[in-house]
């Protein structure tokens, strides 16, 4: 009995530590395309990112985590999740540009991302 604790706890720590080497996948469910195609919804979003308005949790955890994906290049994210962030600057750069504009003052002030991430913009067309 004592070993099979041990071992339930020795497993709970491997899965833990692979947690941390990850994003959460828990909201790579939710519709994207009816977010960025509504202006009520989009909008609360965009006001989370800015620290202007209520959150969702889902928009909690993007507000949390985006300062380090954008450092990172988004290395702990699913390939889902960084499909949908360019899908997501896309959308805004041709749809919100004056909304991406201020998303982008605020997490790259000195457009150090936009620098690093120009080649990889160019070739997913977006234009930064």
């Amino acid at each position: 009995m004592k070993f099979f604790i041990v071992a339930l706890a020795l497993v709970a720590m491997v899965v833990a530590e692979e947690d941390d080497s990850k994003y959460s996948t828990r909201y790579d469910a939710i519709n994207l395309d009816e977010i960025l195609k509504s202006d009520r919804l989009f909008k609360n979003y965009w006001k989370c990112l800015l620290e202007e308005g209520p959150c969702t949790a889902e928009g909690k955890y993007l507000r949390m985590i985006l300062p380090e994906a954008l450092e990172t290049n988004c290395a702990k994210c699913s390939e889902k999740q960084h499909d949908d962030g360019i899908r997501t600057i896309k959308y805004m750069t041709e749809h919100w540009p004056m909304e991406w504009q201020q998303l982008k003052t605020k997490y790259d002030p000195e457009n150090i991302y936009v620098e690093r991430y120009l080649e990889k913009a160019e070739k997913a067309e977006i234009k930064l």
